[in-house]
């Protein structure tokens, strides 16, 4: 009985010295990686007073995979071959002066070549957006490619999962990427369907049991259809039935579009990276990226960011572009958790005189999430945003407008996840005729929203407020 006593003594030593030196060299870890001091002390101060919980949710969401690289330089520049010889043979175009900061950041840092001469049609409807990809899908001659981050085997999945498998049967080829995680409960047997037809369905950055790993707090969000090389799609709309039906409660107003010309070649080269990421295949054939001719007036730029490399290419260019912002800044966004530089942002330019308005929806398909938005809503008012809420359904658009000469359409939230750990792609367009046409969607669902006043929202019961607060620690991970 002694020795087996004393046995225990050094094993409970032992072990308590191991995980003591584990938190220990866990919070070293997150120390030395430089991030945001406010978000640093966060991560210690969980580990130190909840140390098995707080190793848990470090593994799991913590890792940074900022100094990654999702595809080398040499294959990158194979990659964009053609795309970089169409913008380089491109004449001096006209871009809107006060946008030029914004076009080089993008072209910088984010190689987002911008090309003029394109065409996009707006699509604020789930049912008009499907009919549209349809018909766009059934005249493919040569490949469809596809990527959502939810692709589900629902009425409209299956209708969409037929098209492709008769397109594929016609010999067209067909890729398709989905999320993993936003695809969880869609049965292996609905993607087994399509890849018995011949089409490569894949699932994007993959979470198993037991290696369940930090990949998955990063996300595909991106929805992305690229058509023989000349049609594209991109937007806020996933595959789905709830996009076309909404909700018991209301409409799901979403915003899409549809893109033809050579800004579509900035969608096949983001789908076949992340195909690149997925089959670690890469895909260069100029047949993927065919000449084209001028469609329509727009200028365009498209731009994605994701968890990988130094920089927040969407948020960052987000903060130029409020910024250099003189009139109206208009925003439409399902989640407002904004960061903090983006919110300072915001607040700045609304105390400057600019007409800063933030449309949300009054009712959201997340409650935590929603309350957690609801926190920021009082600081920003007092600055002078407007903030409209949104009363018809669930507002799920990703949209913003700004001076009549800047324009976005895509799948970037305004929120901490999409701007740090998603995997997110959007459409600039700085042409007056696309800002005009979103701007005059902006002021239509204005019609169906309320302006919040101040004085009642302050009004509103404590338990309300201590919700919302206590939620907003937790907005890095919703």
């Amino acid at each position: 009985m002694i020795e087996w006593s004393i046995f225990n003594e050094i094993f409970t030593v032992a072990f308590n010295l191991l995980y003591f030196l584990i938190i220990i060299g866990t919070i070293m870890i997150v120390v030395l990686d430089n991030r945001n001091p406010v978000k640093t002390m966060a991560w210690v101060l969980v580990l130190f007073f909840l140390p098995i919980v707080g190793l848990i949710f470090y593994f799991f969401f913590g890792r940074s995979t900022r100094k990654e690289k999702l595809i080398g330089r040499k294959g990158f520049t194979r990659l964009i071959k053609r795309p970089m010889a169409e913008y380089q043979a491109q004449k001096a175009f006209k871009c809107p002066e006060d946008q030029h900061q914004l076009m080089h950041f993008f072209r910088n840092v984010n190689n987002a070549l911008p090309f003029e001469g394109n065409k996009t049609e707006v699509y604020t409807d789930g049912l008009s957006m499907l009919q549209s990809l349809m018909k766009a899908i059934s005249k493919a001659k040569h490949h469809i490619h596809l990527e959502f981050y939810i692709f589900e085997d629902d009425p409209v999945g299956r209708l969409l999962r037929d098209l492709l498998i008769d397109k594929a049967r016609e010999g067209v080829e067909i890729r398709l990427l989905y999320d993993d995680v936003g695809c969880w409960k869609v049965p292996h047997l609905f993607y087994d369907e399509m890849r018995g037809a011949g089409i490569e369905a894949r699932g994007f950055l993959k979470v198993r049991f037991p290696v369940f790993t930090s990949k998955v707090n990063y996300r595909n969000h991106r929805k992305i259809v690229v058509i023989d090389g000349k049609v594209a799609f991109t937007g806020g709309m996933n595959i789905a039935l709830r996009y076309m039906k909404g909700f018991q409660w209301g409409i799901w107003r979403d915003t899409h579009i549809k893109i033809e010309g050579k800004a579509v070649y900035g969608l096949q080269t983001a789908f076949l990276t992340d195909w690149y990421v997925v089959d670690r295949t890469l895909i260069t054939s100029s047949r993927y990226f065919p000449e084209m001719d001028s469609y329509g007036n727009a200028l365009m730029q498209i731009v994605t960011s994701d968890p990988v490399g130094e920089w927040r290419d969407i948020m960052q260019g987000l903060l130029i572009a409020i910024s250099s912002s003189r009139k109206y800044f208009y925003i439409q966004t399902p989640y407002l958790l904004p960061t903090e530089p983006i919110l300072m942002a915001l607040k700045t330019a609304a105390l400057a005189g600019v007409d800063i308005r933030i449309m949300i929806p009054e009712r959201a398909d997340t409650r935590l999430t929603h309350l957690a938005s609801l926190s920021y809503l009082d600081d920003m008012m007092c600055a002078g945003v407007k903030i409209y809420l949104y009363q018809k359904g669930f507002l799920h658009s990703k949209l913003i407008v700004s001076d009549d000469t800047l324009s976005t359409v895509g799948s970037t939230n305004m929120d901490f996840r999409s701007f740090e750990h998603n995997f997110e792609v959007n459409a600039f367009m700085y042409d007056r005729t696309s800002a005009l046409i979103l701007k005059e969607i902006f002021l239509k669902d204005q019609k169906d929203a309320f302006l919040l006043q101040r004085k009642q929202w302050i009004k509103r019961p404590w338990y309300q407020k201590v919700q919302e607060s206590t939620i907003r620690l937790l907005a890095p991970l919703l």
